[in-house]
């Protein structure tokens, strides 16, 4: 194996460890600096101004946090290819989520549904207002566009079969809107089980079926809806992993480096976000939805240019692949967490955000069963996400 010289290793260094990755990777820090400086402070009640100043300004140094994890893990999505590489991005955006709602859960304050809260909206956050988003700008700028029907329904699949665990069966078969702890360990350990299978599958023999129908932006009537074959011969993943070392093994570094600020802020943000929606009396559930905010705003952003790229399944395998994520891996993550400091963990959903879900799911398997998707899809995504506003608030 040829070794890299210096030369190349500082054009490595310049191109990874960019002004703006050492920015977000500085601007962290110091916030956690500061903020253990000025956590006996921050203990205290604040008045009103002061509360929403320092919150607004930890959450807006997460978010900045959370764009450089995405941002390496998108470098890290684009060297490997997919479907691997949309697999290190959805997992990123994960850890940054259980580590926001675990912050909350285990802090002050009865937090028993914020795990409920925080996924179902994003589900509606990554099914309707992203995916919507895609769609309609993916289709205003291509027209009509394909997805791989396979791959697709494979991901459609398992989120039916995933939300329904999460949040229909506790209603069901356990108690107060929860699991007990038995049906918890059965229902965590196998969703775990079919989510890494599903992975062996479609990182081996069905990887095709999670790639471009297509070649990005070509004409729609030269286009393929169910070929499966590749546009060029891509290079093998142990190759890439050889090739490219040095650069994947910064990249991971800089990403951990950038993730550990988020988790240590996460902490003192769940006090002030306590503090703040019980003073404006504001709904329970509205808490998870800034932290399905905080976490996958920079990933929308992503998948919104894939979109005006043309590369809708890239968009698939983003929204539909960091949903599955989230069911199978956040849910049984809580699950341990409940079990093992005692904090009961409520799953059971409202009628109304049920009905919700499963007209979403309904609608995203329409829209995948058809030849091509449109600016239309999109359009009647983003009217279930409005509809999702306003019942949170009802």
């Amino acid at each position: 194996m040829t070794t890299q010289t210096p030369a190349r290793d500082g054009g490595l260094l310049r191109t990874v460890l960019t002004r703006a990755a050492l920015a977000r990777l500085a601007l962290g820090w110091i916030a956690v600096g500061a903020a253990t400086l000025l956590s006996p402070l921050l203990a205290r009640p604040l008045p009103s101004a002061v509360l929403a100043l320092v919150l607004a300004a930890i959450v807006a140094i997460i978010v900045v946090a959370a764009g450089g994890v995405v941002q390496q893990a998108e470098a890290l999505a684009r060297r490997l290819g997919d479907p691997y590489g949309t697999l290190v991005l959805t997992l990123s955006i994960v850890v940054i989520e259980v580590v926001l709602i675990a912050a909350v859960m285990l802090g002050p304050g009865e937090h028993t549904t914020i795990a409920r809260d925080s996924v179902m909206a994003v589900s509606m956050i990554i099914m309707n207002l992203a995916l919507g988003l895609c769609l309609l700008v993916g289709g205003l700028k291509h027209g009509a566009l394909a997805l791989h029907r396979v791959g697709t329904s494979s991901y459609l699949m398992m989120l039916v079969a995933l939300a329904a665990l999460a949040f229909a069966l506790p209603m069901m078969i356990g108690r107060d809107g929860g699991y007990l702890p038995g049906q918890a360990l059965m229902i965590g350990a196998a969703t775990v089980v079919v989510y890494a299978f599903f992975l062996w599958r479609q990182m081996s023999a069905q990887a095709g079926e999670f790639r471009e129908v297509e070649p990005p932006r070509q004409a729609a009537s030269t286009r393929s809806v169910d070929s499966s074959a590749p546009a060029a011969e891509r290079t093998p993943l142990r190759e890439t992993l050889a090739t490219h070392r040095a650069e994947l093994l910064l990249r991971s570094a800089l990403l951990i480096a950038t993730v550990l600020p988020i988790v240590l802020l996460s902490q003192h943000m769940a006090g002030l976000l306590d503090d703040g929606l019980a003073r404006l009396g504001a709904p329970v559930a509205l808490s998870g939805m800034l932290i399905a905010m905080i976490v996958f705003t920079p990933e929308t952003l992503t998948a919104v240019r894939a979109a005006l790229a043309g590369e809708m399944q890239r968009v698939a395998n983003l929204c539909h692949g960091a949903l599955v994520s989230t069911l199978a891996l956040t849910i049984p993550t809580v699950l341990v967490i409940g079990l093992l400091t005692g904090t009961p963990v409520v799953l059971a959903e409202s009628p109304a955000n049920l009905l919700l879900l499963g007209v979403t799911l309904a609608v995203s398997a329409l829209a995948a069963s058809a030849p091509r998707v449109t600016a239309i899809h999109g359009a009647v995504h983003l009217l279930l996400f409005a509809v999702y506003v306003l019942a949170l608030f009802s």
